[in-house]
């Protein structure tokens, strides 16, 4: 026997409805908040405005972060928990090396805020998705629309979002660490070997959810094949004509605007910033428009890029 249910969101028995809870559904996607030290410092540099190395320092004196938060802040603790539920939902082997790892070390308190401005939340989600090629699996920042349940689980707190074909939208929330919670999902596997031990081993549930001869090989799909939307802020100077070029270069490379905001230039300043949503686009798109952004004149510095997903039940 093999028992895992904590290696994964803590307390929450995520494992457990993804592998028996759910087996009639044909798992669409899943989105999850899986790691509760990035979600307690995104949730602080929201609700007081307070910048990433400063809400990280209080992380760590708190016991949320370890004193190399490497694993935490930029997602690869996430991935590796993302990695056990993708091989469960989709019936695939475990291969972290072919997911997409970005952290949210970059991520700025102006961002934060913008967000909230545009009616959505930042949070670190692992999301692994069923598309026409193979199967995308990525963590990253994201923006997720404010009225979404998961986008106001805030501090510590872990929560995994699951679409089902049959069930739809189902969302599993709770304590991702702690003692207790840790002790809750341990005893519970112990109850569950308990009452298999003397079960016909062939019979019982697999460890994966799917017998090993069964697993798919759906291939990961490369980040540059991932569709999805984007929020990408920059700075321009406040001169005519800039926000032709801007949207002329996101037009050549099949990129369609949903909003854009340009905030005003503060007192004697040149520049301004200049936030842009977009439609869902191909990735590789994306690159390579704001390759071509970075390079004009009018442009300061580098676009930040956030990807945006809407989580509809779709």
């Amino acid at each position: 026997m093999v028992a895992f249910e904590a290696a994964v969101a803590g307390g929450i028995p995520i494992i457990k409805a993804l592998r028996e809870g759910l087996t009639a559904n044909r798992i669409e996607w899943l989105a999850g908040i899986i790691n509760g030290t990035s979600n307690f410092i995104l949730t602080e540099m929201r609700d007081k405005g307070a910048a990433f190395e400063d809400v990280l320092k209080q992380a760590q004196a708190l016991g949320y972060a370890e004193a190399d938060p490497t694993f935490d802040i930029e997602g690869i603790d996430a991935a590796h928990k993302l990695t056990i539920l993708s091989a469960i939902a989709f019936g695939i082997p475990m291969q972290f090396d072919r997911a997409y790892t970005e952290g949210i070390s970059k991520l700025t308190r102006e961002d934060v805020q913008y967000a909230e401005e545009l009616g959505y939340r930042i949070k670190l989600l692992g999301i692994a998705r069923r598309a026409e090629n193979g199967i995308e699996l990525r963590v990253h920042p994201t923006l997720i629309p404010e009225r979404r349940l998961i986008a106001n689980v805030d501090g510590a707190m872990n929560a995994v979002l699951v679409l089902g074909d049959a069930v739809g939208p189902t969302l599993y929330y709770g304590a991702g660490a702690g003692a207790e919670p840790t002790a809750s999902a341990v005893v519970a596997d112990l109850v569950d070997d308990t009452r298999l031990h003397t079960a016909d081993p062939h019979h019982r549930v697999p460890h994966l959810a799917f017998q090993p001869a069964q697993l798919a090989d759906t291939p990961i799909l490369p980040m540059d094949e991932v569709r999805t939307a984007y929020y990408l802020r920059l700075r321009a100077f406040d001169r005519p004509g800039v926000l032709a070029d801007i949207t002329r270069i996101l037009a050549d490379s099949n990129i369609s605007i949903d909003a854009m905001v340009q905030k005003e230039p503060a007192e004697g300043e040149e520049q301004v910033n200049i936030i842009l949503l977009t439609h869902i686009t191909v990735e590789k798109n994306i690159n390579a428009a704001i390759a071509k952004i970075e390079a004009l004149d009018t442009v300061a510095g580098k676009v930040m890029r956030i990807r945006l997903e809407e989580l509809a039940a779709k």
